[in-house]
């Protein structure tokens, strides 16, 4: 068992399920900050920001734990600077599949893990990219409605049924589709001298 404490600085389902993937003990904290882009041109900027916020969000109230940071921005071939969120409603996640369609979509998935009262802070950024088949409006509305991605950026879930819009998945760790890339944060945890596996 690892004596100092770790805080997953997030909400998210998705990522607790992949951090329970580890079998290593954590809480989960969600930090209070303003995830709007400021004038960032590329994706890699602003999921890496927003990461880095979120981490430091928690560790600055809790300076002793190892606390993971970790945001996801999507966005399409040749718009690295126009980023797609989450629809949040039917009609949006709609337009987005449509948009989405016979289209590669790109994914920064930035992680941030930081301990302030030893000075530790590692950021990175990793990419992953989905090449959708050509979807019909039927298929598109057949897959929100059973699925409801609405909370997902780019309104689908690879876990699950999201995988039948797929032509192919291009990337080297599939969980940095899904959110938080686990292979390099076992590396950092390692680092830090926690016990993986």
């Amino acid at each position: 068992m690892n004596s100092v404490q770790i805080i997953l600085a997030s909400s998210s389902q998705t990522r607790k399920a992949l951090m329970d993937r580890l079998h290593i003990d954590y809480i989960s904290v969600v930090p209070d900050i303003d995830e709007s882009p400021r004038g960032e041109n590329h994706a890699d900027d602003l999921a890496q920001r927003l990461a880095f916020e979120k981490a430091r969000y928690i560790a600055e109230q809790n300076p002793e734990a190892i606390v993971i940071g970790s945001d996801q921005v999507a966005w399409r071939e040749g718009a690295p600077d126009i980023f797609i969120g989450k629809p949040l409603t039917t009609e949006k996640a709609i337009r987005q599949l449509q948009a989405n369609s016979d289209k590669i979509v790109y994914f920064s998935t930035a992680l941030s893990v930081q301990q302030l009262s030893t000075g530790f802070e590692q950021s990175l950024v990793e990419h992953y990219k989905v090449k959708f088949r050509k979807l019909s409006q039927a298929e598109i509305e057949r897959y929100i409605e059973i699925e409801q991605p609405l909370h997902c950026a780019g309104s689908f879930k690879c876990e699950s049924l999201g995988i039948s819009l797929f032509e192919e998945m291009i990337g080297q760790d599939q969980t940095t589709l899904m959110g938080m890339p686990m292979i390099k944060l076992c590396h950092i945890l390692r680092e830090l001298k926690i016990l993986v596996p």
